[in-house]
């Protein structure tokens, strides 16, 4: 094999900003687990009724995945019976649901020997919780150290309520100093390599994930973020829905609302494939990577929209620093609209924290 492309390690400080003519805040977050909180929104609430018994818990200081373990390990239950709908930060305090069977529920006393986990509430419902199965998540954040006060935060939401943020992949995705695309490229090239299924799973999706992001960065600086091309996969805002660009002077009155939006390929198959110009702007982002379609048949593909709407957001100052709230949709990354208000990787100083966790709060 050749030398690796250059590019496989993740470098959020590469990619262009959408507001670079906007001053940054700066700062610093995750100081304490209290200035970074997420409550996740559920699809739908327990209805009362059924086989499955949903646990809303707050943690603090610890990954979804040791909470499913202490489930697994300590209450007995399989870990094929456990369910989430996302994976939430450690360094923080998060809310989230976890689905049991309904039969372990004289277990739940167990939850007293896990520091960092209070359980809010329960109640039963008729299925298990998949992947996905939540509108979103609300995050509240402390900007410690931050310039400029709440006016200059609350210029670039103001733009960014108008454009929508760009959709990047976040550190979280990429594993310690970015180099899990490192790993999963020679899985990708060739098929091989050790690690268990889980590990491979991740690796590839690290690499899919790395060329979104190029892909991305390519749109915002040919000035094509707020457009869509001939061959385009655009997705309804509203709705979801999507469709072929086949006239991309009818369709773009509609891109600039922000009522539609180009999506980008996560390779694999079954996916829904670009055509004409959207296709050799995807083709040239392949070529760089010295990659093509075939190498990711192995995994199942999607398509990711390059931006989402930012809607219900707010800006308030106490003597701590600034506190940003505001809402994104499932499988948005916080750090990608935290790095257009701050200007910088808002992670750079807290690379620990970007681990395995983030595989499912991204998950399409």
């Amino acid at each position: 094999m050749n030398a690796l492309p250059p590019e496989l390690a993740f470098d959020f400080d590469k990619y262009p900003y959408l507001t670079s003519l906007l001053a940054g805040t700066g700062g610093v977050i995750r100081q304490e687990p209290r200035d970074f909180q997420v409550a996740e929104l559920p699809a739908y609430l327990p209805s009362g009724k059924g086989e499955h018994l949903y646990l809303h818990i707050e943690k603090t200081g610890l990954t979804t995945r040791q909470v499913f373990e202490f489930i697994r390990d300590q209450l007995g239950v399989p870990e094929a019976g456990i369910g989430v709908a996302g994976l939430k930060d450690k360094h923080a305090v998060t809310r989230q649901w976890i689905s049991i069977p309904a039969k372990y529920q004289h277990r739940l006393a167990e939850f007293d020997n896990l520091s960092g986990v209070k359980l809010l509430e329960t109640g039963l419902h008729t299925n298990k919780l998949r992947t996905g199965h939540l509108k979103g998540n609300a995050f509240r954040i402390l900007l410690r150290q931050a310039e400029g006060g709440a006016p200059r935060a609350r210029e670039i939401l103001g733009t960014l309520e108008q454009t929508g943020v760009p959709n990047y992949y976040g550190p979280q995705r990429f594993g310690l100093e970015g180099q899990n695309p490192l790993r999963g490229y020679e899985l990708v090239r060739t098929g091989k390599g050790r690690a268990n299924p889980w590990l491979k799973k991740f690796l590839i999706a690290s690499v899919q994930s790395l060329l979104f992001n190029h892909w991305l960065s390519l749109r915002l600086e040919r000035g094509l973020f707020d457009r869509v091309l001939r061959g385009d996969i655009a997705k309804k805002h509203d709705s979801g829905g999507e469709f072929v660009v086949e006239d991309p002077d009818a369709e773009n009155p509609r891109a600039k609302r922000l009522e539609i939006s180009a999506t980008g390929a996560l390779y694999g198959n079954h996916y829904r494939e670009s055509e004409a110009d959207a296709r050799a702007l995807e083709d040239e982002v392949l070529a760089r990577f010295e990659l093509g379609r075939e190498n990711f048949r192995a995994r199942r593909g999607a398509r990711r929209a390059l931006r989402f709407p930012l809607g219900e957001w707010g800006v308030e100052e106490s003597g701590d620093g600034l506190w940003v709230s505001f809402f994104l949709p499932k499988g948005a990354y916080a750090t990608s609209l935290l790095r257009e208000i701050m200007k910088k990787n808002p992670e750079a100083a807290n690379l620990e924290t970007a681990g395995l966790d983030g595989l499912g709060e991204a998950e399409d």
